[in-house]
């Protein structure tokens, strides 16, 4: 259902990226609650309206990128964008590296913590809720990390280029193992070799 949140929560940091240069803010500071409040945003819009998985993300991360490239053209900056939209390691700042190493840690602190409820759910749904998991929240805990990792990885990958690296590897791990430990961790490494 949710495939393509990767591209789609890439758009949404672009578009909080360019708001911030434009304005002048923090650019992680901007970008990390828009993010995670575009996640739980898609998660609402999914689970209670007519519109479903990839296209409460089309429509949310087409808006986004949208409101971005009006504020790059009224501003009339760009040069500092393009960093955002193909990456660039050298455009980090030393206050980006910091959060992004506390994030990153958050991220898998929280993975590893909640992982046989984050299995549950990505397996089945259904069987989870009927076990007494609350669905949810860690649907919601499934929403946050990839939102954190796409604002980690798009000021050196690019907004264009981070959901390739968030969805490629996992559809290669998936096609070579069989079990949801060896797809994680499979798919982790080819994130990396591939970045």
């Amino acid at each position: 259902r949710y495939s393509m949140i990767g591209d789609g929560l890439s758009h949404v940091g672009f578009g909080a990226l360019a708001i911030a240069a434009v304005m002048n803010w923090a650019p992680m500071a901007v970008a990390v609650p828009v993010v995670i409040a575009a996640a739980f945003l898609l998660l609402r819009i999914s689970g209670s309206s007519k519109i479903k998985g990839d296209s409460a993300i089309a429509l949310i991360s087409t808006g986004a990128l949208a409101i971005g490239v009006m504020a790059v053209s009224l501003s009339g900056m760009n040069s500092d964008l393009d960093s955002y939209l193909f990456g660039s390691i050298y455009a980090i700042s030393d206050e980006d590296v910091v959060i992004s190493v506390v994030l990153a840690l958050l991220v898998l602190i929280l993975f590893v913590f909640f992982y046989t409820r984050i299995f549950a759910i990505t397996f089945d749904e259904s069987f989870a809720r009927a076990t007494g998991v609350k669905v949810g929240l860690y649907n919601t805990i499934l929403s946050v990390l990839p939102a954190l990792t796409i604002v980690l990885g798009m000021r050196m990958m690019g907004a264009m280029l981070i959901s390739s690296l968030v969805i490629f590897p996992a559809l290669t791990a998936m096609t070579l193992l069989r079990s949801f430990r060896g797809v994680v961790i499979c798919a982790a490494g080819l994130s990396v070799v591939c970045f």
